[in-house]
């Protein structure tokens, strides 16, 4: 049966009852001391119930006085901003579109709580559900509409943006307001970082605020989660996985190959968001940076000058961050005159003396890590920066020689001069092989125009001071091509650090501080799975060296790992003193090398 066209049965009636009268009256009688219907109309637009037609006819009246919606009526503004409007039908969001372009237009008074509104809608809501009055489970509902209703929530902020220009100066505090607690689940991080990132490419003129924001929040995560907490963790979940269980439902072992995401959960919570949201930010550099799949060069140098704003105000001050720093090292790869950009940037900073020294010594961290790991860095970079470092240590000793005092080893004094020495010596372990290959005689001709023998004799003495296991790796390397002998001062380094110091469990004890510099390697390893995977083309692992072609026929190692990047191994970030026998000749320090912040494996010497 149909009435007027409309089919009575399968059509319910449409609940439009409401109490008091229109908007206009009732703002009326509460201008003249009657608010009886007022808080009657606050009652009805805070019901959870609220019906489709209910809201589209609220908002069209609201409309038609909005000139009237002065500060006396925000609780009432308030509650017309918690309209559940999200992910209801096209007719209310274009309606409650409409109300917001009309409210920011005549009343730039609720700008800020209009912004507010929309970002709240940047993360999935939370649901909780209550059994026998407990709740027991506080997860994200998996919604499949989030898409469309991030689509709505950018549509209005677009519309804002359009009506009141001055919208981004207060858009970004706001932003950072709402930036949801380190501690939430990867997936309430991962949109609400995606929905900033979308942000920026409507309103370009806040992203270098944007990126500050997200990275300084991964900051947050990624020093709260150490190298060597990460790989704890991921060696017990291996350790604690049942054999027995292994392949039991790997049907097609071809299949499970091409598809790895099953095991590319971290184990560390930490660690598992901190990798969703550099899986999120690589994905956006990627994206701003080609246009149909072809680098676009313009729009690359921009995200660039953005992103090492951001490197310098917050990364490269940031000491034993592991992984945020990728997001340039990424970048680069894109273009070598980024990378070159980069490399010049550190370059300027190491040799500045206007710069903290705190900053300088990053800065050289940075410069030798970048050149050693990157693989998209030519040979003839590698150089040019070699060149530019050697010349730089030559003079600071020239300035010492001729200073007409005795130099002597002092970290405080001369900080950045020891970083840049083992930026050299780290770069040429790693990069040795590439500058010899093809032409033995050019390349150990090259090596030898860098009178690195000079560095190393001379009264600053940087063997004493860098890494024991950069300092032992270097000497094995130059001393198989002939190209310094370090031994005899490493020897002699080692006799004279012997302090002795009372142990709080009773008798003396023998330590030695293994990291005076307080070496920070930034582009050790990348341990984050998903994110990784971008990582690992562009990256040069440690290549284990034959024993054979390093140590002296005395010496032997044990315990090598074929299967990893074992350069490091053993050493540790932070200055404390390690226990252990009296180092008496260069191969007592070396160690199976790793990440810096890997656990400790002592070198065991054959009885």
């Amino acid at each position: 049966m149909e009435v007027d066209g409309r089919d009575f049965f399968s059509s319910p009636p449409v609940k439009t009852v409401r109490f008091g009268g229109s908007v206009v009256e009732t703002l009326a009688k509460h201008k003249q001391g009657d608010s009886g219907d007022y808080e009657l109309l606050k009652h009805q637009l805070a019901d959870p119930d609220i019906k489709d037609a209910q809201i589209i006819n609220w908002l069209q009246e609201f409309r038609s006085c909005v000139t009237q919606l002065t500060k006396d009526h925000e609780q009432l503004i308030y509650t017309v901003l918690r309209l559940p409007w999200v992910g209801r039908s096209q007719a209310v969001v274009e309606e409650y579109m409409a109300f917001l372009g009309n409210l920011v237009s005549a009343q730039t008074v609720y700008l800020c709580a209009c912004l507010k509104m929309v970002v709240s809608h940047f993360t999935p809501k939370r649901v909780t559900i209550c059994e026998g009055g407990v709740d027991i489970s506080d997860s994200e509902d998996e919604d499949e509409d989030l898409p469309r209703s991030f689509n709505q929530c950018h549509q209005a902020l677009q519309l804002i943006t359009r009506y009141v220009p001055s919208t981004s100066r207060f858009l970004v505090p706001i932003l950072q307001e709402n930036f949801p607690f380190v501690q939430k689940s990867s997936r309430t991080l991962e949109c609400y970082v995606h929905n900033l990132l979308r942000v920026t490419t409507y309103i370009p003129s806040i992203r270098r605020d944007v990126l500050e924001v997200i990275i300084g929040m991964m900051l947050k995560l990624d020093v709260s989660a150490s190298r060597a907490d990460i790989e704890e963790a991921e060696e017990n979940t291996v350790q604690n996985q049942d054999p027995t269980e292994e392949g039991l439902f790997d049907m097609d072992e071809d299949m499970s190959a091409d598809h790895p995401s099953t095991t590319a959960v971290m184990a560390h919570p930490v660690a598992e968001r901190l990798d969703t949201l550099m899986a999120v930010l690589m994905a956006y550099v990627k994206d701003v940076c080609h246009v149909n799949g072809s680098l676009h060069v313009e729009r690359t140098k921009d995200l660039y000058k953005d992103l090492l704003s951001v490197f310098d105000k917050l990364i490269l001050p940031t000491h034993a961050s592991c992984h945020v720093q990728y997001t340039l090292f990424y970048l680069c790869s894109f273009r070598l005159a980024l990378a070159e950009a980069f490399l010049d940037h550190l370059w300027k900073i190491l040799q500045s003396p206007s710069q903290p020294a705190v900053l300088r010594q990053a800065a050289a961290g940075y410069l030798g890590s970048f050149l050693a790991r990157a693989k998209f860095i030519p040979v003839l970079t590698v150089r040019a920066c070699l060149d530019l470092l050697l010349s730089w240590i030559h003079r600071y000793i020239d300035s010492q020689d001729s200073s007409g005092t005795q130099a002597y080893c002092d970290i405080s004094l001369h900080g950045p001069f020891y970083t840049a020495c083992q930026a050299v010596f780290y770069t040429l372990i790693f990069r040795h092989r590439a500058m010899l290959e093809g032409n033995m005689k050019k390349g150990l001709e090259y090596l030898q125009s860098l009178n690195l023998e000079r560095v190393v004799m001379c009264q600053l003495n940087p063997l004493k001071v860098c890494l024991p296991s950069v300092t032992n790796m270097f000497a094995a390397i130059t001393r198989k091509y002939q190209v310094v002998f370090c031994y005899t001062i490493i020897e002699r380094n080692n006799r004279h650090v012997l302090p002795v110091v009372r142990s709080s469990a009773g008798g003396d004890s023998v330590t030695t501080n293994t990291n005076p510099l307080d070496s920070f390697f930034p582009f050790d390893p990348y341990l984050l799975r998903r994110s990784g995977q971008l990582i690992e083309p562009l990256y040069q692992v440690w290549e284990e060296l034959a024993d054979t072609e390093l140590l002296p026929d005395k010496t032997g190692r044990q315990g090598s790992r074929e299967d990893e990047d074992d350069f490091l191994c053993g050493e540790t970030p932070q200055a404390e003193g390690i226990v252990g026998m009296t180092p008496n000749s260069y191969d007592s320090n070396l160690r199976s090398p790793s990440s810096v912040g890997s656990p400790p494996i002592s070198f065991q010497r054959p009885f």
